[in-house]
């Protein structure tokens, strides 16, 4: 029996910064760029393997759901530019060559891909990306070297209001010298051709040694310092550094599918932990007696907290710190728990306490399979048993798979 290896497709080109130009629909970025993994794969295919990895994490972990319901996709509409946020990075495709602004290079976190032909962000993202470039290549800046620790462009920020089609931009330098042109760089950016509207343009300054997007200072250099959104029925306005979720359409599909899972608020203490801006928080809050919010991140927590004033909720409260230490020093009981912890999951002792409330339903939202099954674990040895999973694509082409569990307690089932 013979076998032809399959030939890969050539591109029609390919210039400086990595882009390829291919006939069959694919990223132009996709030999380089690391960030969609599936690019040119049928979406079913996608979906499958996402369910596949995602059951196999489960059987090696020892977990058996009482149902493990099929992964949920995007609608055709929704698989493409559904980012709502982009962290681009100032650099070079290969050392000493034109300067890029982009994605790490897959495998070659020192190289940068520019991705000015993205599928998965709007088409302003790639239009403020290819003027900035332009703009700072033109006045001969020189990019920030993580190795060294000079110069002075490091990163293009942009965000976007889907249900409001608002704009946030902030470019981050450092404070080395020659400054960056300011005026210069808004007027451009006002004067583009946009589909969405700039609400705010931001300058943060970042001398940090961490490759990171950290801010020591900011400047409002036109409009705010923030955009509005609208998810679920409530209204959110959304500074800079607050986390929010990145595809609006499939997390409000996911959000409502976890909160189906609950057998009543009405009338309860919930429990809201790692709950970011509040948004799941919030739309608890509508029918739940008091909902308690907690979240790490000082901005997040700000957030909420003017969200929750903004839709008339006052039956919410949102606390700042560590889950575990927060309710270490909290007295009330719950009725109800939800967490929606980050990618490396939630510690032992975050574990133990919320498995010692005993309350019958936990409705656990996960961003990484890997750590949420080793939670599960935890909770299963706690009393707990895993009722009912369903995993959620809300990142096409990526390999990237959310989750919802309910668990019940064992002396309620």
């Amino acid at each position: 029996m013979s076998h032809t290896k399959k030939k890969r497709r050539p591109p029609l080109d390919i210039n400086e910064t990595g882009a390829e130009i291919f006939q069959d629909g694919r990223c132009p970025h996709s030999r380089f760029c690391g960030g969609c993994i599936y690019q040119g794969e049928p979406y079913e295919q996608q979906l499958k393997a996402k369910e596949s990895e995602t059951r196999t994490l489960f059987e090696k972990a020892g977990i058996q759901p009482a149902d493990f319901a099929p992964i949920e996709g995007c609608p055709e509409h929704s698989r493409l530019a559904y980012r709502n946020k982009m962290e681009y990075t100032f650099g070079d495709l290969v050392k000493g060559g034109p300067m890029t602004l982009g994605m790490h290079r897959r495998k070659m976190f020192m190289s940068v891909v520019t991705t000015d032909q993205c599928q998965l962000v709007s088409p302003d993202f790639n239009r403020i990306l290819d003027y900035t470039l332009a703009f700072c290549r033109t006045r001969g800046y020189v990019k920030y070297d993580k190795k060294s620790h000079e110069g002075l462009l490091r990163n293009l920020v942009i965000r976007r209001g889907v249900h409001t089609n608002e704009l946030l931009l902030n470019i981050v330098t450092s404070t080395s010298e020659p400054g960056f042109d300011e005026e210069a760089w808004v007027s451009g950016l006002l004067s583009l051709k946009l589909e969405d509207r700039i609400v705010g343009i931001l300058h943060t300054f970042n001398d940090s040694m961490a490759d990171a997007v950290k801010c020591d200072d900011m400047k409002t250099l036109f409009g705010k310092d923030y955009y509005n959104e609208r998810i679920m029925g409530l209204h959110f306005t959304v500074h800079e550094y607050a986390f929010f979720q990145t595809n609006i359409e499939a997390v409000e599909r996911l959000y409502a599918h976890a909160l189906s899972l609950i057998d009543d608020v009405d009338g309860k203490n919930v429990f809201d932990l790692y709950c970011g801006t509040g948004t799941i928080t919030q739309v608890l809050a509508r029918s739940a007696k008091h909902v308690l919010g907690v979240e790490i991140v000082p901005e997040s927590v700000e957030a909420a907290r003017t969200n929750a004033a903004l839709n008339g909720l006052t039956n919410c409260e949102f606390v700042c710190g560590d889950v575990f230490r927060v309710l270490e020093e909290r007295e009330e009981k719950p009725d109800v728990i939800v967490v929606d912890p980050p990618r490396v999951g939630m510690s032992r002792e975050a574990v133990e306490k919320i498995a010692g409330y005993g309350v019958d339903q936990i409705v656990y939202i996960s961003c990484n399979p890997k750590t949420l099954v080793q939670n599960l674990a935890q909770y299963q040895e706690l009393g707990y048993t895993v009722s009912y999973v369903k995993p959620f694509d809300n990142f096409p082409m990526t390999r990237h798979v959310e989750c919802v569990v309910l668990m019940s307690h064992i002396s309620g089932r």
